[in-house]
């Protein structure tokens, strides 16, 4: 009898739920735009770590191109002018295609839950004023890892780990799913780069549209438990496996 895997979803928030990565991006610029001999390396570092706190991309920035400390005090300052930046277009921009309906059409079966780079009061506030926090039973953003939220969600709702998939579109959510030992799907949008290793996610979804047509082909016998070292099913291949990579911290 074919029995339904997954009881809960994960959602990442920026390029998952909402097509905002290009206003964290322009943010970068702008906030670092008195740096022009740095500002290309800057965005790249921005781009090519999506999922990871802005806050740590601060510190790298300071200690890897400025060549100059930053206390606290700059860091809080920094992360505030970011907030700035990005929260009044955050709460305007549009949802990838398909996201409201997803959300509300599995918020009625599963346990949906957002778990971000996005420091995690403004992340609150972000969901509450979209209209969105009726559909999760948690919204979890930093300081804390993504990996540790997700075994946190693992445990306080009695789930198994095979019963849990994560949506990210980095390949910081990958890991994350990876670590936390749940199955993981990738995003990539329409005409953008791939950021996922082909040996590690196949076929990732353009949208959530693709993921609702897809989701019925979700539904089997779960997986086999399967240890970090392992990356491919040990069964024929199926939707499924293609889709989400066996056991397996995008805010900025």
């Amino acid at each position: 009898m074919r029995v339904a895997m997954f009881k809960a979803i994960v959602f990442d928030f920026d390029g998952v739920i909402l097509e905002s990565m290009d206003i964290k991006t322009q943010a970068f610029r702008d906030l670092f735009r008195d740096y022009p001999d740095h500002l290309d390396d800057i965005v790249r570092l921005h781009v090519e770590n999506g999922g990871m706190s802005r806050f740590e991309k601060f510190r790298i920035i300071y200690r890897d191109f400025f060549k100059k400390p930053l206390d606290v005090k700059q860091l809080e300052e920094l992360g505030a002018r970011f907030s700035d930046l990005v929260f009044q277009k955050v709460l305007s921009c549009p949802f990838v295609p398909g996201a409201e309906r997803f959300l509300e059409k599995y918020s009625q079966t599963h346990l949906l839950f957002v778990v971000s780079g996005t420091p995690e009061p403004e992340l609150v506030q972000i969901v509450k004023k979209r209209g969105l926090g009726r559909f999760f039973r948690g919204v979890y953003g930093s300081p804390r890892s993504k990996a540790e939220i997700v075994r946190q969600i693992v445990a306080e709702h009695g789930l198994h780990s095979s019963e849990v998939i994560f949506v990210g579109d980095a390949l910081a959510d990958y890991r994350a799913a990876k670590e936390s030992g749940v199955a993981f799907i990738a995003r990539v949008a329409a005409n953008a780069p791939n950021p996922f290793p082909a040996d590690l996610v196949h076929d990732p979804i353009q949208d959530l549209l693709e993921l609702d047509r897809r989701w019925p082909n979700l539904i089997e016998k779960p997986m086999p438990k399967c240890g970090n070292q392992c990356s491919q099913p040990a069964h024929p291949e199926t939707d499924r496996d293609r889709l989400a990579t066996d056991r397996g911290p995008s805010d900025e």
